[in-house]
């Protein structure tokens, strides 16, 4: 996510740091007009002599080939985006299809007329995406690509919107104060969307029993005449759930029984949209695309489990009704005529060149043994963390369909299937989502979860340690996304550091530990995860939640465990 920027006074900064850094005496100091020297082995003597400017242009270039090497050599202190656990944005693309992109990176998608292949493609990944999500013979689907899902999830909320009004206008009814349902488990693009287009966003809390997803029985008290939608998430970015799309239509369908209202579904399937469809476990059994009516929207990511870099997502609609006609605008631009819905106007094309030599290439089979591939290697995940006694896993994919949550007897039921598939198990996201057990916090009251996220960072692990939805935010989870690009030797890697870290901070002094936090508070207090802002503008540690417990395993027994897991 790109935030908001400041600009930053370069001159300020140079002379607070002047006054505090003495040079040496006759030479230059390295911190003068807003610019950082470099004295490297790559650049020519004199380009080893330039100032880069941080903070203004300057007045006279410098050669590429240093140019390049130094920005290089600074983005280097970035973490290296296959150990980011943390994203679901896709990290690998095969050689020919990154060659493709490269070839036409220059391409924009507001360029149609210039460009007929690439929408020729456009509308091909739009026709493929509609029909692998179940639209019917007799309708017109309609859609386009966006940069994210952030701006699909706007799009769709706002044509139901539009709808809305159109209607309560026609009926001669009051349409000033439209609502949208959703679970506090959203992510944050569909606050946004109520927030900017002035929708009364009514934010279910979560909970335990609802496994930590939209509560279908909130739902039926929130729902009335004003309620444009319901967004339900096919795969919360918190524990890798399903929201229940089928339960949810049924209460509509009531719902518009009882009241002659009809109020329709956005199914946001950011990450779940190219997953349920491929996958034997689908989304756990019940139907959640254009299988049902009442869904007359989906929204997913090509650039996360679509497997294509960043910087695409789709939209589609069931049919053309559904996208209010005065929402589109006729472009007469650049000698041709577009028809067009986006919040943006010139966006890269080389994505969604990327999708569809995905969909061409990988076909049906492809990806579905991609997807079933991820959700094993997060099942063995998940299970190798609990056996080590230290864990539990509040995500439920790795345990036998029908059941949930951890059971603190330690037993089944289990999967006795030799070659189980993911239909054997609990639908949802790749995604383990983990906390410390109720033994383990009452052993070693003294370790902090979110010192095992710092320690993995210092092993080029990106690990996020947040807090669960409102409601729940007492309890802070640690969350690996699993993505293709997770290797089985890396899972090996992974949890072998993870019991590492674990024992590191078992074994370390109380007050080694409480520096090592006291740090953590300061970088945080900064802008970190597993904070929630509690209205005085000031940033608040989450306490430890309860879990359940399971038989305790000592040290040397789990280090076993984890050594021996993937063996």
């Amino acid at each position: 996510m790109v935030g908001l920027a400041r600009h930053v006074d370069s001159d300020e900064i140079v002379q607070r740091l002047h006054g505090m850094h003495m040079a040496e005496a006759g030479k230059r100091h390295v911190h003068t007009n807003g610019g950082t020297s470099h004295i490297t082995p790559y650049s020519t003597r004199y380009a080893s002599r330039q100032d880069i400017p941080k903070f203004r242009i300057p007045e006279k270039g410098a050669p590429a080939d240093a140019v390049y090497q130094i920005l290089k050599d600074e983005l280097d202190l970035d973490g290296k985006p296959n150990l980011n656990l943390a994203s679901f944005v896709g990290t690998f693309m095969e050689s020919r299809a990154e060659q493709l992109m490269i070839e036409n990176i220059s391409k924009n998608m507001s360029d149609s007329d210039e460009y007929p292949a690439l929408m020729a493609m456009h509308t091909r990944c739009v026709s493929i995406i509609a029909h692998f999500w179940g639209v019917k013979k007799e309708e017109k689907p309609i859609g386009s690509a966006t940069t994210g899902s952030s701006e699909a999830i706007h799009l769709g909320g706002l044509a139901m919107k539009r709808r809305w009004q159109e209607k309560r206008k026609e009926e001669g009814k009051d349409s000033s104060k439209p609502n949208i349902i959703m679970g506090a488990n959203a992510q944050v693009a569909l606050e946004k969307f109520a927030r900017y287009f002035e929708v009364e966003a009514r934010i279910l809390p979560v909970s335990k029993k609802s496994n930590y997803r939209l509560d279908t029985d909130l739902v039926k008290e929130n729902i009335d005449e004003n309620t444009i939608g319901v967004f339900v998430i096919l795969g919360s970015t918190y524990t890798g759930h399903y929201e229940p799309v089928e339960e949810v239509s049924n209460i509509l369908d009531e719902y518009q029984q009882r009241t002659g209202v009809d109020i329709p579904i956005h199914v946001d399937a950011a990450s779940g949209g190219f997953i349920a469809l491929f996958t034997h476990a689908g989304a756990g059994g019940p139907k959640w695309n254009f299988d049902l009516p009442r869904v007359k929207s989906i929204n997913t990511s090509g650039h996360k489990f679509g497997l294509v870099y960043a910087g695409v997502g789709w939209i589609i609609w069931r049919d053309e009704l559904y996208l209010p006609k005065h929402l589109i605008f006729e472009l007469h631009y650049l000698g041709g005529t577009e028809e067009s819905f986006t919040l943006n106007f010139s966006r890269p094309g080389a994505q969604v060149i990327g999708q569809y030599f995905n969909l061409i290439h990988l076909g049906f089979s492809g990806y579905r043994l991609i997807m079933e591939n991820c959700l094993a290697n997060a099942r063995l995940l998940s299970k190798s963390l609990e056996a080590t006694g230290w864990y539990v896993c509040l995500s439920d994919i790795h345990r036998q369909k029908g059941v949930h949550h951890f059971n603190e007897e330690g037993g089944g039921p289990f999967v006795t299937n030799d070659n189980p598939t993911s239909a054997d198990f609990n639908a949802g996201l790749p995604v383990v989502a983990f906390c410390f057990s109720d033994e383990f916090k009452r052993d070693y009251p003294h370790v902090k979860q979110e010192s095992v996220s710092q320690l993995m960072r210092a092993r080029q692990y990106i690990i996020p340690n947040y807090a669960l939805p409102p409601n729940e935010d007492k309890t802070e989870i640690l969350r690996v996304v699993v993505r293709e690009s997770m290797s089985f030797d890396l899972l090996d890697r992974l949890i072998a550091d993870l019991c590492s870290v674990t024992q590191i901070l078992l074994e370390n002094d109380e007050l080694d530990l409480k520096l090592l936090q006291a740090r953590q508070t300061t970088e945080n207090a900064h802008g970190g995860m597993g904070k929630r802002d509690d209205g005085s503008g000031k940033d608040k540690n989450m306490d430890g939640g309860v879990h359940r417990s399971m038989t305790k395993v000592t040290i040397k027994e789990a280090t076993g465990i984890c050594a021996g897991a993937l063996r």
